[in-house]
C-alpha cells in the first residue's frame, strides 16, 4: 500500500503544516537547549532511559518530524502518521506530569496540567489533517 494524499494541497492546510513543522522544530531545538529540565518534568517513571537521554532523543525526533512535514513534500502523509504516532506516544508523559503534579511550562496546578490533556487529540488531529494523512488513509481504502 502506498499512503500518498493526492488531494490539492490548500492554503489553510499548508499554513496549518507549515505551522505545525514549525512549532515542532523550535520544540525539538528547546529540548536540546533551554527548556531541558521543563521537559523532564514530562518524562514518566516507567522509562528505562535517563531522563536526559529521553529528553534529548525526543528533541531529535520532533526536529526531524518538524522539518520533514514542512520539506518532505511526497511523503507528508507518512510524517503525519509517525507524527500523530508520536503525540499519542508522549501522551503517557502528559499524564505523569498531571498525576505526579509536576509543574512545567507554566501548567502549576492539577486543573491547568488536566486541561491540558484534551489538547493532545487536536495536535493528533492537527498532524493528520495538515498532512493529508486523513486524505490518504481514505483514499488508499
Amino acid at each position: 500500500m502506498t499512503l500518498v494524499d493526492s488531494s490539492p494541497e490548500t492554503t489553510p492546510r499548508t499554513i496549518a503544516r507549515v505551522a505545525l513543522g514549525s512549532f515542532m522544530t523550535f520544540a525539538g531545538i528547546s529540548h536540546l537547549t533551554f527548556a531541558r529540565e521543563e521537559f523532564s518534568a514530562q518524562v514518566p517513571d516507567f522509562v528505562p532511559l535517563p531522563t536526559d537521554v529521553t529528553v534529548l532523543a525526543s528533541g531529535g525526533v520532533e526536529i526531524a518530524l518538524g522539518t520533514s512535514l514542512i520539506f518532505l513534500k511526497n511523503r507528508r502523509a507518512i510524517v503525519g502518521l509517525l507524527l500523530a504516532a508520536f503525540f499519542v506516544a508522549i501522551f503517557p508523559g502528559n499524564i505523569a506530569q498531571w498525576v505526579h503534579h509536576r509543574d512545567a511550562f507554566g501548567l502549576t496546578s492539577d486543573r491547568a496540567r488536566f486541561i491540558r490533556l484534551f489538547f493532545q487529540p487536536v495536535l493528533i488531529a492537527w498532524a493528520l489533517w495538515s498532512s493529508g494523512a486523513w486524505s490518504a488513509l481514505r483514499a488508499a481504502r
